[in-house]
């Protein structure tokens, strides 16, 4: 991939569901006509990332159809949903290999080749922390997971199930901050052998892919896993071991050298996953900023380490997020769209936010809204469009230090701007990130030929000229409305 890649986040399930009805055919992954495929290509997306293809688990698709929760969510979506249609979590894996709903087991590598020919790699989901409850594992290898004592589970019953031999009490997988997930079961990673295991799982989805993005990967790292479960691998005399994510990328890595990971991290933990070899992280920090804070908090964030920026995978939408359209409403959303796809690092979209998707659809349910805003989806294809220009793959990025229009204007603290330089040409990044008009002097370096400067707003698709002088003297005089931007080439 190219530095800097876009990352298209699609539903696997959902979608194969939609273009089935659209074709009228009982489609698999691997018969997807290239048409659909070309079109993402033509919108300048470098990988796709199918989510929740591995084979789920039948125990997790009981618990959700009963799961009050989780129903709810899927009322939001559809008060008239069909029980049929709740599925089981794609993150209770029950095997990795593919969901026989969307095709047979070799179709991953065909349908690998095939988006490697059209110039796209394929991301697939891995998930460390945790299996399906009901996977052949529990009873195969016991000791892979993490138990606890009938008195552990009268004290926390939420955290417990008995396994299949009807007396060992297996813990399910959890976030320290939130409830279980009750259809996995936990991984013990202090266990030598649960670790091969998924290490040997890993480098089986390695071999049908490009990359993986690794769901809650904090999980595994040692003091993580003590720190939630000490409590219970300390009595049973487990001791840490080297950290897994180091040497799973590392042997992943050298058997394929190109191969991308991806880590969904958060507490502050970004930095450490890079270190162990991640490629990118989540960048949950930038979406928060963007969500609920305003701009001097975004440029603060954007102040961070360079390499840090560079592996940092941005974003404002995607299965586990409420839309973008919902959660920004529609300015402000194409406004922070804008300031995700200028940015160092990958650019990940949902496949329904390019479309103008109003909805989160959670994961357990088969059913999806793929009605195209046309408004949302024209605004997205022209922000795709700047976003694949050389520039902002192969350019420098500055940040820019924006000055007041006046000496009585501090609006000009909501202005956020950045440059990308290529060779001759120089692309720059201006965005009012707020509810109000805004105006700035942006600094500008390049040298003109002539007495002026001639900037194409690829926005608007306008032409504008403007003195040398004044540019030296004062700098470019900006003024724009509530979330609204200029994305300016120039070249000399």
């Amino acid at each position: 991939m190219r530095t800097n890649p876009h990352l298209l986040e699609i539903n696997a399930r959902t979608w194969l569901a939609h273009l089935r009805s659209k074709y009228n055919h009982e489609l698999t992954l691997s018969e997807i006509p290239e048409a659909e495929w070309q079109s993402l290509k033509r919108l300048g997306f470098d990988a796709v990332w199918l989510m929740g293809v591995w084979t789920p688990s039948a125990v997790a698709g009981e618990i959700a159809r009963k799961c009050e929760p989780i129903l709810s969510e899927i009322r939001k979506v559809n008060p008239d949903f069909k029980p049929e249609d709740v599925v089981a979590s794609p993150y209770a894996i029950y095997d990795y290999t593919l969901n026989p709903a969307l095709g047979r087991p070799d179709e991953l590598a065909v349908l690998h080749e095939k988006l490697n020919s059209l110039g796209l790699d394929l991301i697939l989901d891995f998930v460390s922390n945790h299996l399906a409850l009901d996977h052949k594992m529990v009873a195969e290898c016991p000791e892979c997971f993490i138990h606890g004592s009938d008195d552990d589970a009268a004290h926390n019953p939420e955290f417990f199930f008995k396994g299949p031999d009807g007396k060992t009490w297996f813990a399910h997988g959890r976030d320290p901050n939130f409830a279980p997930w009750k259809d996995t079961v936990q991984l013990n990673y202090f266990c030598p052998r649960a670790r091969e295991y998924m290490l040997q799982s890993l480098m089986k989805v390695a071999n049908v892919c490009d990359g993986v993005r690794c769901d809650m990967a904090m999980l595994a790292l040692n003091d993580i896993h003590r720190e939630t479960w000490g409590w219970l691998l300390n009595r049973q005399g487990y001791t840490e071991q080297c950290e897994f994510w180091r040497e799973a990328v590392s042997e992943v890595k050298n058997e394929f050298p190109l191969f991308t990971f991806l880590a969904e991290v958060y507490w502050g933990l970004e930095w450490r996953m890079q270190e162990m070899g991640f490629d990118y992280t989540y960048d949950k920090v930038l979406y928060d900023r963007l969500r609920q804070m305003g701009a001097p908090d975004v440029r603060g964030h954007l102040n961070a380490e360079s390499l840090y920026q560079k592996r940092s995978l941005r974003f404002i939408e995607n299965h586990d997020e409420p839309a973008a359209l919902a959660a920004f409403g529609l300015e402000k959303s194409i406004s922070a769209a804008i300031i995700m796809s200028t940015l160092r690092g990958m650019r990940l979209y949902n496949q329904t936010q390019i479309t103008g998707g109003t909805k989160r659809v959670p994961v357990q349910y088969l059913k999806c809204d793929y009605t195209v805003n046309p408004e949302v989806a024209r605004r997205y294809e022209q922000i795709l469009k700047v976003a694949d220009d050389p520039a902002f793959h192969g350019g420098e990025w500055s940040l820019i230090d924006v000055n007041s229009a006046a000496h009585d204007d501090s609006t000009c603290k909501n202005i956020l701007a950045w440059s990308w330089n290529q060779q001759r040409t120089v692309k720059y990044v201006i965005v009012n990130y707020s509810g109000d008009f805004a105006r700035a002097r942006i600094p500008i370096k390049p040298p003109a030929r002539g007495n002026d400067y001639t900037f194409y707003d690829e926005l608007s698709d306008r032409f504008f000229t403007r003195e040398t002088s004044e540019i030296k003297e004062k700098g470019l005089y900006i003024e724009l409305p509530p979330y609204s931007s200029h994305l300016l080439d120039l070249e000399f």
